[in-house]
């Protein structure tokens, strides 16, 4: 699956439950989507609630950016580092941040990162449509 086919399926699954609690407010939202409350109503949200498994260590886990707006892609690939496509990378830097680096690939490893699960980022950056707090992920042409 390309980064845009993710993006995609992702933001209509994020629609779907944002239609189911338009009547909330936003920091009930936000609520709504902690770890916890995820895995019991959401179930299929995100293929690691089956198992009840969170994709970072971080005990107030928020799932609303389960993608990260500091994320940048491109499907078909920036440029050549080494012999070496770099197809995405962190915006800011993170240094929590790190790379996976294949024979002939680099992708962003943000599993050490937990900066768009933090509540006050999520508060920070909020909007109720999630594709347009994303708008700026995909730099493919």
């Amino acid at each position: 699956m390309t980064y845009t086919q993710w993006c995609k399926e992702h933001g209509q699954r994020h629609a779907k439950i944002m239609e189911k609690l338009k009547e909330l407010s936003d920091d009930e939202v936000i609520e709504y989507f902690r770890f916890d409350n995820m895995v019991e109503k959401e179930n299929d949200f995100c293929p690691l609630y089956k198992d009840n498994k969170k994709c970072h260590d971080y005990e107030e886990l928020n799932c609303y950016l389960c993608a990260c707006p500091n994320f940048r892609f491109d499907d078909d690939g920036f440029e050549k580092q080494e012999d070496k496509t770099l197809f995405s990378y962190c915006s800011i830097d993170s240094k929590d941040g790190d790379q996976y680096i294949g024979e002939d690939y680099i992708h962003q490893n943000c599993s050490g990162c937990i900066v768009p699960h933090k509540e006050r980022y999520i508060k920070k950056h909020f909007n109720r449509n999630w594709s347009e707090i994303m708008k700026d992920v995909n730099q493919s042409k």
